[in-house]
């Protein structure tokens, strides 16, 4: 009997082969380090696959990069790294870390509304929704990815700092921009 796959959250992406012995490079989507360093159960899951269990047993982060190397169990040579290239690396949605108040999980972002706010001190002034958060970007800054709802309109990617995004009501379901001029021009 199998055992059922528990809730998983997405905290990287596989993105290259790193060296001859299996290691991998790792895009981190979440801002916990040791999701990377600390050996421990992981998932793996290509996309529009069904997650399968890994083993993290070592992982270290890149110096001067954002990047990780990490080594999964199973994985001992350069083309079986190469074979798993693209795929989702998860944990358990329980591993969650305990976040200060004004913090985010970014991938809880995901699906959220986006609303234009015409006074960024007054939430209630949010219009009606512009579009939908589709992705998440990590580029040095963290940018949403947002299907504008305006049909034939290109996905726009949105900086997430406190500037252009100054509310996020998750239990709401929407976030608020405050965008410079031309951010949102089509």
């Amino acid at each position: 009997m199998t055992q059922p796959c528990p809730e998983l959250l997405v905290v990287g992406r596989l993105v290259a082969a790193q060296g001859l012995k299996g290691e991998l490079r790792v895009l981190p989507l979440s801002d916990f380090p040791e999701r990377f360093t600390r050996p421990g159960p992981r998932w793996l899951r290509a996309p529009g696959g069904q997650a399968r269990p890994v083993t993290l047993e070592a992982g270290r982060q890149l110096p001067g990069k954002e990047l990780f190397v990490v080594r999964l169990g199973g994985i001992d040579q350069r083309t079986a790294a190469e074979a798993v290239v693209g795929q989702e690396l998860l944990v358990e949605a329980s591993d969650r870390l305990p976040l200060a108040p004004g913090e985010f999980h970014l991938l809880d972002l995901v699906g959220l509304e986006v609303r234009l706010l015409t006074d960024a001190a007054d939430p209630a002034s949010a219009g009606p929704p512009l579009g939908r958060v589709t992705d998440l970007i990590h580029a040095g800054n963290d940018l949403l990815e947002v299907e504008l709802t305006q049909p034939g309109a290109p996905r726009v990617l949105i900086p997430f700092v406190q500037a252009i995004v100054p509310e996020v009501r998750l239990t709401e379901g929407w976030i608020g921009l405050t965008p410079p001029p031309g951010l949102l021009d089509l």
